[in-house]
């Protein structure tokens, strides 16, 4: 089944931040309403051909700000070799054992043999995956605390922007829309394989905004997700009314991956 090109018809809802009212919630009810699922592990072919089982983990992950860098370092301390296959054998693991730099100086995971230093391979005993997910996994905790924010958002994206209103007064508005292609920049181009608007990807049985939901209550906060699953589900039961005349349901934009 086909890969669909990023630009298509979406449907989108704006409200305002029910914790900020200088913040405005816009969200594609078209991404956040449709079956993608991640198939890591059940059919996922990876970014890069030569290294399918490393999935989109790549280029290594770029680090937010300090914070995510600073956040990540402390659950690195805590790997161990159950966690890591890579994890070195001189501790503590030090920065440079994890840590490099890209050609413009950003901060970011190493890459090692084609991959993410922390991706384990099929090999290893834990069997194919990122080391970090794995550690949440042993231990309990959440891999949106344990991994770098760039891992556990995709395909999902968060963007801000400052919008002048005709009061003079600026407000914040807080984008969250599916991580496409294009959004990788250039080299999203160069992918052998890419995901979120692939058919093959879309066989869940709950919608993003309900497999999502603790990935996005940490993206916009438990409030402003109460009432976007309140326009979601309003939107589902609009498309489901209109699904006897395929024209008019068209118009409400579903995910053409979706099928």
């Amino acid at each position: 089944m086909p890969e669909f090109a990023d630009v298509f018809p979406r449907a989108w809802v704006e409200f305002p931040d029910p914790t900020d009212g200088e913040q405005v919630i816009r969200a594609d009810l078209t991404w956040l309403t449709s079956r993608w699922t991640c198939i890591y592990g059940r059919g996922c072919r990876g970014i890069d051909r030569s290294v399918p089982d490393a999935g989109c983990c790549v280029h290594g992950a770029h680090f937010a700000d300090k914070a995510d860098e600073k956040r990540v370092r402390r659950w690195v301390e805590r790997l161990t070799p159950e966690d890591w296959e890579l994890i070195p054998q001189e501790r503590p693991v030090r920065n440079r054992d994890w840590l490099e730099k890209d050609e413009e100086g950003a901060r970011k995971t190493r890459v090692v043999d084609g991959a993410c230093v922390f991706q384990n391979s099929p090999d290893f005993a834990e069997g194919a995956g990122c080391a970090l997910h794995q550690l949440a996994v042993r231990t309990g905790e959440s891999y949106i605390d344990t991994k770098p924010d760039v891992c556990w958002q995709l395909p999902i994206r968060r963007d801000f922007t400052w919008v002048e209103h005709n009061d003079g007064e600026q407000r914040l508005v807080i984008t969250i829309t599916e991580y496409t292609r294009a959004m990788w920049g250039a080299g999203g181009h160069d992918f052998d394989w890419y995901c979120s608007s692939d058919t093959e990807a879309h066989v869940a049985d709950a919608p993003v905004y309900v497999s999502q939901r603790p990935e996005l209550e940490a993206l916009i906060g438990e409030a402003a997700y109460r009432e976007l699953a309140a326009h979601c589900e309003a939107h589902e039961t609009a498309r489901t009314a209109l699904s006897v005349t395929p024209v008019a349901a068209a118009g409400l934009c579903p995910h053409p991956a979706d099928g």
